[in-house]
């Protein structure tokens, strides 16, 4: 499977872009992948140079949680951090748009996971611009004000935060997991219809699909004007989770490989003690 297939290099129409796609044992696949992963990131954390960010966006039941539970299933507790942004706190709202995402950047060493991310504000807010209001921006006093120059703005200070982020060691992949209406009215199905599931269900997820081609537009524009070399977007057929989430771990995998982390190496006084601290341990 080439990877490359997905991530967006060049300007792109949701519409033409498959959100199914079957791998045969996707599931075990995985496993091996999962470890491989695991091993990657324990030399990451003792080279401590880099830190790496899973991004995940994707319309309601696109898979997210499932897909940080199964990729991440053997990766050391202490080396995944996942966070799930909600609606902003009254702290939040009180500083800048981009400011309890940065402060919520992986450590070196470590995999951040941003369950819904910076992108939040460039898309539900572009469907729903009344909760821009909230922010209490000096420039903002109208709807008027919140044209595609407004967000287009946002998209490019997006763009020179990741960058910045980059620089500092920090391995950004971002991940859209692309279902179809179809797949999504299933699975709103399900979780009504299976009462283990009910509590996953909001009656708000029926009123956002009605809403289902603006936020297509959106995302759309989101992914072509924020898709750069040092943090691109890869779109996910995520209809069959399995084979979505077996792409996802692939792409990470084959990223993490590229930066050939290195275990660091004991001083050469302590290397030359190793022997000794053997024999006294021995002789305990």
């Amino acid at each position: 499977m080439d990877i490359e297939k997905y991530k967006v290099t060049q300007p792109i129409k949701l519409q033409q872009i498959p959100t199914k796609e079957v791998v045969e044992d996707a599931d075990k696949k995985l496993k091996k992948l999962r470890k491989k992963i695991s091993k990657l990131q324990d030399t990451m954390y003792a080279e401590g140079k880099y830190g790496m960010l899973i991004c995940l966006q994707g319309m309601d039941t696109a898979g997210k949680d499932s897909l940080i539970r199964e990729v991440f299933k053997d990766v050391n507790a202490r080396g995944v951090v996942v966070h799930s942004f909600k609606v902003p706190t009254e702290l939040e709202l009180k500083h800048d748009f981009m400011w309890r995402h940065y402060i919520a950047l992986p450590a070196k060493g470590k995999i951040g996971v941003f369950n819904r991310t910076h992108y939040e504000n460039v898309l539900v807010t572009r469907v729903h611009p009344s909760y821009i209001f909230s922010e209490n921006i000096p420039s903002v006093t109208s709807l008027d004000d919140l044209d595609d120059a407004f967000y287009h703005d946002r998209m490019e200070r997006i763009n020179d935060f990741e960058k910045h982020w980059s620089a500092n060691g920090t391995i950004i992949l971002k991940f859209f997991l692309n279902i179809s209406k179809d797949e999504q009215k299933n699975r709103l199905l399900r979780r009504l219809n299976l009462p283990e599931k009910n509590w996953k269900f909001s009656a708000s997820d029926l009123k956002e699909r009605k809403l289902w081609d603006k936020y297509q537009e959106c995302y759309e524009d989101l992914l072509n004007r924020t898709s750069t070399s040092h943090a691109p977007w890869y779109t996910i057929p995520s209809d069959d989770k399995d084979t979505a989430r077996y792409i996802v771990a692939k792409t990470i995998l084959e990223t993490m490989e590229q930066y050939n982390f290195k275990e660091p190496t004991l001083e050469d006084d302590l290397q030359d003690q190793l022997h000794q601290f053997i024999k006294e341990l021995n002789n305990e």
